[in-house]
């Protein structure tokens, strides 16, 4: 019997029988709409790194859903509390609040180590989070309370910046690609070069609201911010009265072996946006804003959401952080983190790694990366190509020293059979 014949959830699903991967490509494509192509595969069932697809073969997940599924699939914790949870209260909307939300809330202000005053505002994914501090951010507008004129419309991002896909989000995300069919999008947002701290100080100015930035660009290939970026754009942002907004949905939450990407550069930001691991798999992204005057930015009326920080989702939220502190999880991101870094960078035909923790790009000396994919799922691993030459890796911050050694043993064979494909 098939793992999908197993499941609970079966009795759902019109399966028409035994239904092939093939078979469910086929009904996707003629009821779903076609804004991601056509999916790799049709995966039924996970555990731990582990994912299996609806022909029943195994995968090595060096994904993680995109750095969601921060403590693997079926993690046995967080899933009884998401059970538990729903079978008490799944949603209660924002007229009424839960003790679910109000301990997530003051647990992410503890991670974050905010100052006192500082708040939290609850999405339901990271777009949605930095649409609130999108909004944040046009707040900061210098006008007056008598209502005089906005002196602060500018909002800087960088070249390469990856922010959503929503139209303020949007806005912020610098790929032409995703820009141009939706035209025009808010206005005021510049983009500056990336990583270079004299551009962006010269780019900062009274008219500057916010600058938002992203201690790791994901989308772009996983690049880190230079060495005193961040401290360049705190000082120039307090001297200019601007925001300065961290985008750390992708490197948030242990991703990089700290619960901020951004702790080590000794600074306090004006805002934080987390999402993707925070809910270990259930959609959840939060607005973490620091210091009263910053929080206070946004008023009674002026945001809001209907399900955002509904008691399942924080739940989930409370479960997945418990589990990263109890089983020293941060600790196995940094150790199995350096280890495939350092393997990697052995590999004939790497040409560059970077990241940091369990957020790994590297690239190769050609332009294989979306044939290496192909070639990864054949051998039954997943990887993403978010450039032709570059391969972004980003598992559950759980995944094992002997799990990362298989992929790197496997890496020349998926190159060569890369380039042979060519």
């Amino acid at each position: 019997m098939s793992q999908i014949e197993k499941s609970p959830v079966v009795e759902l699903v019109e399966t028409r029988g035994h239904t092939t991967g093939a078979e469910w490509l086929t009904r996707y494509s003629a009821s779903l709409m076609g804004v991601f192509g056509t999916p790799q595969r049709v995966l039924v069932r996970g555990a731990g790194c582990l994912v299996w697809d609806a022909d029943g073969k195994e995968y090595l997940d060096l994904l993680g859903g995109i750095a969601v599924n921060a403590m693997g699939h079926a993690h046995p914790f967080v899933t009884s509390v998401i059970s538990s949870q729903l079978a008490t209260l799944g949603h209660v909307s924002n007229f009424f609040t839960s003790p679910t939300q109000i301990a997530l809330a003051e647990k992410l202000l503890e991670l974050s180590k905010a100052p006192a005053g500082s708040k939290v505002f609850f999405a339901n994914s990271g777009t949605e989070a930095v649409e609130a501090a999108f909004k944040l951010a046009r707040r900061n507008s210098g006008a007056g309370a008598d209502g005089s004129e906005k002196t602060r419309t500018k909002i800087i991002a960088l070249e390469g910046a990856f922010h959503g896909r929503t139209m303020g989000a949007l806005a912020l995300t610098a790929k032409e690609a995703y820009r141009a069919p939706f035209e025009p999008l808010p206005g005021g947002v510049v983009h500056i070069p990336f990583g270079d701290i004299d551009a962006l100080v010269e780019a900062i100015d009274e008219t500057t609201a916010a600058v938002f930035l992203e201690p790791i660009q994901g989308e772009a290939g996983v690049r880190p911010l230079p060495a005193g970026y961040l401290q360049a754009a705190r000082e120039a942002t307090t001297k200019a009265g601007a925001l300065l907004i961290l985008d750390e949905v992708q490197t948030g939450i242990g991703r990089t072996g700290k619960w901020l990407a951004s702790e080590d550069a000794g600074i306090v930001p004006d805002a934080v946006t987390l999402a993707k691991g925070l809910g270990g798999g259930f959609p959840i992204g939060a607005l973490v804003t620091f210091g009263p005057e910053t929080s206070a930015l946004l008023t009674a009326g002026q945001h809001g959401t209907t399900f955002g920080g509904n008691p399942v989702a924080t739940a989930a939220a409370l479960a997945t952080l418990h589990a990263i502190e109890s089983q020293r999880v941060l600790d196995n991101v940094r150790s199995v983190g350096e280890r495939l870094r350092a393997k990697l960078a052995e590999v004939d035909g790497v040409t560059e790694v970077r990241g940091e923790g369990l957020l790994i790009g590297f690239d190769l000396d050609a332009d294989v990366a979306p044939a290496v994919v192909t070639a990864g799922l054949e051998a039954s691993f997943i990887v993403n190509s978010p450039g032709p030459r570059t391969i972004r890796l980003a598992p559950p911050l759980i995944l094992t020293a002997e799990q990362a050694d298989s992929f790197v043993q496997a890496l020349p064979m998926l190159l060569q059979t890369a380039k042979d494909a060519q």
